[in-house]
């Protein structure tokens, strides 16, 4: 599978955010619900005046509710539809799109460029608060109120037996054909001035429903409903496991999307298409992220 971009066309990579409430997930559905990419295509295809509409790839596929601030996506435009509107497209989508999502930058990417392919992570913020009075209410679309106290040492000792390579399956909604290998990079829980505890979650990747689970077995450590090494035997016991909650979709954002250096990102691309392995198991084809 190649990279390259059609003749006559320049790819562009677009620095998006958005606010998930209410949208149906980043993904367009045959349904015709409102999604963040369905948006998106409908006003750049509005503010090109073009007949086509130009099919968006992201970073990572956010789910219903699910916020963004650091969304990468890339979109193959003809190169005569850039020349005409580069100046004056940001403002214009701007003009266009409802005010829950913004392009902050749209600009031609390097060669081998592949928004979700040629990302080496993704970093998730995921915001609770154990405030026994809730959550602020200038917050309480991005923060989840969790009403027992959170013991955030308690969390972290339990989040360092996740860190690194292994079979996610126990945490993640399985989809046919794809892989639930991932390496988790960083899980790491912090408790803010202002009583906000937030979980810092990087991977290579993340399949679905990773994150909010991940979560969701960490706040059942911190409230002492489980011991510390739960979640690490949770994670090797290899399957979707129906006592790990997975948590409401608001408190959780994309932060930001990491890629190689410019002259990595082809070989990148291609590497994160192999179907992944774990030492001494069997291999098979497909992919998901």
């Amino acid at each position: 599978m190649s990279d390259e971009v059609e003749p006559g066309h320049v790819r562009l990579r677009l620095d998006l955010s958005y606010d998930g409430k209410d949208f149906s997930g980043w993904a367009k559905q045959p349904s015709g619900r409102r999604t963040v990419q369905g948006e998106i295509e409908d006003a750049l295809r509005t503010v090109t005046r073009s007949s086509t509409t130009y099919e968006l790839t992201v970073a990572g596929r956010t789910d219903a509710g699910v916020h963004a601030r650091g969304q990468v996506a890339h979109v193959d435009l003809p190169q005569d539809v850039w020349d005409e509107h580069r100046e004056k497209l940001l403002k214009r989508l701007a003009g266009r799109l409802s005010r829950d999502v913004r392009i902050w930058r749209a600009a031609e990417a390097p060669a081998g460029f592949n928004a979700r392919f040629s990302a080496v992570w993704r970093r998730y913020a995921y915001r609770v608060t154990d405030n026994p009075g809730g959550v602020d209410p200038l917050l309480r679309g991005h923060v989840l109120w969790h009403d027992w106290p959170l013991d955030v040492a308690a969390m972290n000792a339990a989040a360092a037996g996740l860190v690194g390579e292994h079979d996610f399956a126990a945490y993640c909604k399985k989809r046919e054909g794809a892989t639930t290998i991932r390496t988790l990079q960083q899980l790491r829980w912090e408790r803010g001035p202002d009583g906000i505890i937030t979980a810092t979650v990087r991977a290579d990747a993340f399949c679905h429903n990773m994150v909010r689970s991940l979560v969701g077995a960490m706040l059942f450590v911190g409230d002492g409903h489980r011991p510390v090494e739960w979640p690490a035997k949770v994670l090797g016991a290899g399957v979707r496991d129906s006592s790990v909650h997975v948590v409401r979709p608001h408190g959780l954002t994309l932060e930001e999307v990491g890629y190689p250096a410019d002259e990595l990102l082809a070989a990148r691309s291609r590497e994160a298409r192999n179907r992944r392995t774990l030492p001494g198991s069997a291999g098979g084809s497909g992919g998901c992220c």
